[in-house]
């Protein structure tokens, strides 16, 4: 059984869902490779339109580049016809809009829940292949229970349509932490809060710098981490005072010293698919503030301190209670790693291969 997978993600910059990808397909390599997964009846392949960005050392999933287009050209009208023999998998939300035998990953319905955070064609066109996606695939996968109730209001899946599998966390306890990132930076010199993604208004950055003013505690900076990506969204309009460093895009080595070295990671997030940062960040000891909202606690459990996003002086105050109990610190520092421990690649690719072998 060929199963193909869309690997547009191979050749754009690693954001969220890119990363999703990554490790998705390194971890069914390694099921194919323990022979959790018959590799002589199921072939993966990659098929991808080229120039690769992100390089793969894959040893049972193939990686072809065919076509002589790019872009959403080849994901609409070239990839249909190299996987008419197959199934298609795509895992970063979207793939063709008309193919019947494929299933899709799509992470969150933030193009309805949050139009005006995104340009008129980018909304549109998005809304158009997921729509289509919803209708035409015959699976859908999401990564959140908060997720699927978002598809199943906007885009009227029926639920049974609809499979959840939950992300994970591995890739940041094999890479080597870059400490001397945090003496580049000056980040040695006193404690950091740390807060990592672009400035989309959905990550509501603004709320951390508000924040700055209610936080009763000297000498702290606040580091934001993560690209911002000008061509999707609107201007954020955030002004950020002396104390608030942006970094803008850093290595995984670099990010996983960040986590280690952070004295809490903040992250108030209104709207979130999943929420990998902090996983992320609680994989690597380092204690998390999150918001209250959308799937994040899923993610945090009895593990993270929890914030109401749409008021700076509740994230203060919960910033202010890691800095003045010390214990309470430590503690959550063990349950986040607890936490962290069950969220793993390999049981999203096992879920996600069973899921789609049932198709």
């Amino acid at each position: 059984m060929n199963i193909y997978i869309n690997g547009r993600f191979l050749t754009q910059q690693v954001t969220g869902v890119q990363r999703y990808a990554l490790e998705v397909v390194k971890a069914l390599d390694n099921l194919l490779k323990n022979a959790a997964i018959d590799k002589d009846f199921y072939k993966f392949i990659i098929l991808t339109p080229g120039p690769i960005k992100n390089e793969l050392e894959l040893e049972h999933v193939l990686i072809e580049t065919k076509g002589k287009t790019n872009g959403h050209i080849w994901e609409q009208f070239e990839l249909p016809f190299f996987t008419s023999d197959g199934l298609l998998l795509n895992l970063c939300n979207v793939g063709p809009a008309f193919k019947r035998n494929q299933a899709s990953v799509i992470h969150d319905a933030a193009v309805f829940a949050n139009a005006n955070n995104y340009s008129f064609l980018f909304k549109m066109w998005y809304r158009f292949i997921l729509r289509a996606q919803g209708i035409f695939a015959k699976k859908i996968i999401t990564v959140s229970e908060f997720s699927l109730k978002q598809l199943v209001k906007f885009l009227k899946i029926k639920e049974d349509k609809i499979q959840v599998i939950y992300e994970g966390k591995e890739h940041f306890t094999k890479i080597p932490s870059d400490n001397n990132f945090i003496y580049q930076k000056e980040l040695h010199v006193r404690p950091y809060i740390l807060a990592v993604s672009s400035l989309n208004p959905n990550k509501n950055f603004s709320a951390i710098v508000k924040a700055t003013k209610y936080i009763d505690i000297d000498d702290v900076d606040i580091v934001i981490a993560g690209g911002k990506s000008s061509k999707v969204f609107k201007d954020s309009g955030i002004t950020l005072p002396d104390n608030v460093k942006h970094l803008g895009y850093v290595s995984d080595e670099q990010l996983k010293a960040l986590y280690e070295n952070a004295f809490c990671f903040v992250y108030p997030s209104l709207y979130e698919g999943f929420g990998l940062p902090p996983l992320e960040a609680m994989s690597v000891g380092c204690p998390v503030i999150i918001s209250s909202r959308a799937s994040l606690p899923e993610v945090g459990g009895e593990a993270a301190l929890y914030c109401n996003p749409t008021h700076p002086e509740d994230i203060a105050k919960q910033i202010e209670e890691l800095f003045k109990n010390n214990k309470f610190r430590s503690e959550l520092i063990n349950k986040s790693e607890a936490q962290a421990s069950k969220f793993t690649w390999r049981s999203t690719a096992e879920q996600l291969f069973h899921t789609i072998t049932k198709i």
